[in-house]
């Protein structure tokens, strides 16, 4: 069995600050984010649930990277392996670092621009963020079929695994939150000569539930 254990990253300032935060202006994470990220470590170390990882990867981004390498302890102290296959959503440069405000004033609500639009000039569209996520990990699995393999990445990567692997549309009548530090875990088996994919859970915060750190 291969497991894509995906971990959304502790609470950023860019997420405080209201700021679209890309490459080049993420600043990392809170004290919270922090804090969250520890109780992860914690909770991992305690339960063993990913005993046998064998890689650890994590977005570009300062708040990907910092939750990787907090956890990394309870994973046999994996070295943190970046890539940008699993960043959030490329805004562009020219939205990157502007606050959120300011952003909609430009180019409108971001929930608005459909599929197909790009967040703004030189940004990637929705539709391109899931074909880049789904490649990459598609790629992990074939690179690591039967081991474990974690990865400290975003809302937006968590959401397009439920695309890429899951099949459900790029537009939903519902909205969708994925909490800070929290694990979504696909499970592949190949069935009749194909990979199959099970959702085996999502979204699991419980740890941050019980250090009072969740994010209601």
């Amino acid at each position: 069995m291969t497991r894509l254990v995906l971990v959304r990253h502790g609470e950023s300032r860019a997420t405080v600050d209201r700021i679209v935060a890309g490459h080049d202006t993420c600043k990392g994470l809170t004290d919270r984010g922090r804090l969250q990220a520890e109780a992860l470590r914690d909770r991992l170390a305690r339960t063993g649930e990913l005993a046998g990882t064998t890689r650890l990867v994590a977005s570009l981004m300062e708040r990907a990277r910092e939750t990787a390498e907090i956890i990394a302890p309870a994973l046999g102290g994996l070295e943190v392996d970046q890539t940008c296959d699993v960043c959030e959503i490329h805004p562009g440069e020219e939205a990157d670092g502007i606050s959120w405000d300011d952003f909609e004033k430009r180019y409108g609500a971001f929930f608005q621009r459909g599929p197909y639009r790009p967040w703004s000039p030189g940004g990637e569209s929705w539709a391109e963020v899931n074909i880049r996520v789904g490649a990459a990990l598609r790629t992990f699995a074939e690179e690591h079929e039967g081991e474990t393999i974690v990865i400290a990445c975003h809302g937006g990567v968590v959401e397009a695994s439920l695309i890429t692997l899951g099949g459900l549309p790029l537009v939903r009548p519902f909205d969708l939150f994925i909490d800070n530090t929290s694990l979504t875990e696909w499970q592949g088996r190949h069935v009749d000569g194909q990979l199959r994919w099970k959702l085996a859970r999502l979204n699991d915060a419980a740890h941050t539930i019980e250090a009072g750190l969740y994010d209601a």
